[in-house]
């Protein structure tokens, strides 16, 4: 039976006071065929993301209409290994028991590229450019563990990563840039250069993919880097105001599937 994940406006609404609606839910769901399996709730953006295995997304509305009457703004299909990925679990907080969750669903993405790689292969051949790839690899993994990011997904040269912290996703890109800056000064066969992009959204936005939109925007803005860069978005850069951290005005540039130009932000590491 497929998941479902919805995102409800949650203004005025209290941790208590949904901790409430998701019992009230966890009373009804058998007679809709559903079951709920956690929450998300967001204070600041009043905000609210519920996590359901349901038959159809009528189900899950009307689950919710029968139990508290509050319904969702929208609702898409997800895949459980995607949630867990992003958000890091399917299910309640082991911590929490009986107590509201106050855990936002909002997530920063950083997309990483190797920006040389052809050079890379042409110059090495197939087998030393694998070599240096695992070397790639090693030192984004690090950059992660150490900042607390989350690998979701990578492909050849790229990585997909997020992150609970939009502050720790700057550190963890500029941990990365310097990390590849002492291994090509040490004399690798060839050296690394890696571009970044950094954006951060809300699970459920528009379109039907979960953290769609931003995961769009973020590999879009990657695309544009140049090597040894960091762009961001201008939710990056206006989260991380009072950090200790310096953005660098880059102008507003057209990305391939937005409308509109959009500004970005470069992050000073050097």
């Amino acid at each position: 039976m497929p998941i479902y994940m919805d995102r409800h406006a949650a203004e005025g609404a209290t941790p208590e006071a949904l901790a409430a609606a998701h019992q009230q839910d966890l009373e009804v769901q058998s007679r809709y065929g559903c079951q709920c399996f956690t929450y998300w709730f967001d204070e600041h953006r009043q905000s609210i993301f519920c996590l359901v295995e349901a038959p159809s997304r009528q189900a899950v509305h009307d689950m919710h209409r029968a139990a508290h009457g509050l319904m969702a703004n929208q609702i898409i299909e997800v895949d459980r290994s995607n949630v867990t990925a992003f958000l890091g679990r399917l299910t309640d907080p082991q911590d929490v028991e009986h107590e509201p969750i106050r855990e936002p669903a909002f997530r920063a993405i950083m997309f990483t590229d190797i920006a040389n790689s052809t050079d890379i292969t042409n110059r090495l051949g197939d087998d030393a450019a694998f070599a240096l790839q695992r070397e790639h690899h090693g030192i984004i993994r690090q950059a992660l563990r150490e900042h607390e990011g989350r690998e979701v997904d990578h492909a050849g040269d790229g990585f997909l990563s997020c992150f609970s912290s939009v502050s720790k996703a700057v550190e963890s890109a500029i941990s990365i840039q310097k990390a590849f800056r002492s291994f090509n000064n040490a004399g690798p066969p060839a050296p690394i250069q890696v571009r970044i992009g950094l954006g951060a959204g809300e699970p459920v936005a528009d379109g039907d993919a979960l953290f769609g939109s931003t995961i769009n925007l973020t590999a879009r803005i990657c695309a544009r880097s140049r090597p040894e860069q960091i762009l961001a978005a201008p939710v990056v850069r206006d989260l991380c105001v009072g950090k200790l951290f310096t953005f660098r005005e880059h102008g507003r540039v057209e990305l391939k599937g937005f409308p509109e130009p959009v500004l970005l932000h470069e992050v000073d590491w050097r």
